[in-house]
């Protein structure tokens, strides 16, 4: 179980944080929240899906997998792929909040740390902070990370407010046939319809521009490409079993 606590230099200065990638380390992941603002990296190497929480909210996600806990990425030597999706990275730091001093100002960002996530150790990996105080570059970029995921957040609603407004998210059912003669449906996903994507006018197109919502658009279209890719690597995993 998690046990997020806000993160400070007194309190964590011996911290460490192993950066290893492993399914020890929590990243037998199927997939994970993805964002507009990485799509362009995303597409690259995994398929850009979407999926409704249990309240009912479509967001993005970027694929690794058929199954839970099955990351096709990982191998014995780490994450084969040039780009790990900044939810996975950002763990096992996430943003915690606390009061302001003053009201009107409401809730106050703060990082926090989960103190029972394999990664947090004080012998192995990288310092959060310096021995003569303040905090490590890798801090840094783990902060910029928290704050970059904040506001794609806000940007991911807002984009597929627009994708359902103008109705171009569909769902999609995958039939995926695997070497050794399996058949399997990957189902409860969506995608963006392309036909009503090429539909579209060009004030419609022009809007979604204006709003930095087209190229995350057409980088979820061709991100599509990367379920065959998962495919592969799929009856790769399968073959390899059946050697060992």
């Amino acid at each position: 179980m998690a046990e997020f606590v806000l993160l400070n230099e007194q309190d964590h200065q011996d911290v460490k944080i192993i950066t290893e990638r492993s399914a020890r380390y929590g990243d037998d992941v199927m997939m994970a929240l993805t964002f507009p603002f990485e799509f362009r990296n995303v597409q690259a190497h995994y398929p850009i899906l979407f999926q409704r929480d249990g309240q009912g909210t479509l967001y993005p996600v970027a694929l690794f997998g058929f199954e839970e806990h099955e990351n096709l990425f990982l191998s014995e030597t780490g994450w084969r792929a040039s780009y790990i999706p900044a939810m996975v990275r950002r763990a096992p730091f996430l943003i915690g909040f606390t009061e302001s001093s003053t009201a009107s100002d409401g809730p106050t960002r703060m990082m926090s740390l989960d103190m029972a996530h394999p990664r947090v150790n004080t012998e192995l990996g990288e310092p959060l902070f310096k021995p003569f105080g303040g905090r490590t570059p890798f801090l840094e970029n783990a902060a910029n990370l928290l704050e970059a995921i904040y506001g794609g957040t806000e940007h991911n609603a807002a984009f597929v407010a627009a994708l359902q407004e103008h109705d171009l998210i569909e769902s999609v059912t995958f039939e995926i046939v695997l070497n050794d003669g399996s058949r399997n449906e990957l189902i409860g996903f969506s995608t963006i319809a392309e036909e009503k994507v090429q539909a579209l006018p060009g004030t419609i197109l022009g809007e979604f521009n204006d709003k930095g919502y087209l190229m995350p658009l057409f980088m979820a279209l061709a991100s599509m490409a990367n379920v065959q890719s998962l495919v592969e690597l799929k009856n790769e995993k399968l073959a390899q079993g059946l050697r060992g």
